[in-house]
């Protein structure tokens, strides 16, 4: 499945899924974003007009975003290779690698060493937009919503002309994850810190149990 073709393909179970996963996505870039003081951990457009700007003004800035960007393409190749297969197995170890970068990530944070717990986050959000994966490609991507609001436009036009009436839902349903998983991150930062992380590494722990339970994963 090619990374434009439509997640309404896709099985409604999977569409949770997804939903869940960026969820997670949200949840762990609202920490990241609080953090880091208007940063991201898995929505690299930001990074990169950041990156842009502190080019231009030669602001300091511009390490931290290129930095970030980098872990994330990391963190993207190390989930494409976990799951070259593009299968149930592939997707749960991808999942599996995920936990663990997170569970790190708030180790690291818990012990002061904060900028590398930053690095681990971005390689986490890298590596889980490769869950979903066909032939090597994402086909659905959990972190970045740009791509999905197009289609979701895009599915509402074919609806409101006489199309399929419901095919713009799978994209409202990822959108809608991402920003109850910010709402709930910005949340557990205020209370918790750093710390919220765990619940993050726990919530990554619980997606690669279900979809493991799964019979087939695309």
């Amino acid at each position: 499945m090619a990374h434009n073709e439509p997640m309404i393909r896709y099985r409604r179970r999977y569409w949770v899924i997804a939903a869940a996963l960026s969820a997670l996505a949200g949840f762990v870039d609202a920490i990241a974003y609080v953090q880091l003081g208007g940063f991201f951990v898995s929505f690299m457009s930001g990074n990169s007009t950041r990156l842009g700007v502190g080019l231009a003004g030669a602001l300091p800035g511009a390490a931290l975003a290129g930095g970030l960007i980098a872990a994330f393409v990391c963190g993207v190749i190390l989930g494409a290779l976990a799951n070259r297969g593009s299968d149930t197995q592939g997707s749960v170890r991808v999942l599996v690698m995920v936990t663990a970068l997170l569970a790190l990530a708030a180790l690291l944070g818990a012990l002061g060493a904060t900028g590398a717990a930053v690095t681990l986050l971005a390689i986490a959000m890298g590596a889980e937009n490769s869950v979903f994966q066909r032939d090597g490609e994402v086909s659905i991507g959990v972190t970045y919503m740009t791509g999905t609001l197009v289609r979701l436009g895009q599915r509402l036009a074919t609806a409101i002309t006489g199309g399929p009436r419901w095919g713009w839902a799978p994209y409202l349903l990822l959108w809608s994850g991402l920003i109850a998983g910010g709402v709930a991150g910005a949340l557990a930062f205020a209370r918790l810190g750093f710390d919220a992380v765990w619940f993050a590494a726990a919530a990554s722990a619980v997606l690669a149990l279900v979809f493991a339970r799964m019979p087939h994963a695309h």
